[in-house]
């Protein structure tokens, strides 16, 4: 069990491309953040889907601006 080099003659395994390596190597950094987004989630869809609605009802407050005179109107019956 030694280490094995290359027959004479034979040249080195071809290295992989730099833009390639780095696709790859891009490919799984979002992989593991998307794994670690979703881990102890049962159903990702529902909460994605929770999210979003979520924000676009923030942006509809934003975008709606301050409230009206005298804000909320409280009554008691």
């Amino acid at each position: 069990m030694g280490l094995c080099f290359p027959c004479p003659g034979e040249s080195a395994p071809p290295s992989p491309d730099v833009e390639e390596k780095r696709r790859k190597l891009a490919e799984a950094a979002e992989r593991r953040q998307k794994e670690a987004a979703s881990r102890g989630i049962l159903n990702v869809q529902s909460v994605e889907e929770k999210r979003k609605k979520k924000e676009k009802i923030e942006k509809q407050i934003a975008t709606s601006g301050p409230p009206p005179e005298g804000g909320l109107r409280w009554t008691v019956s």
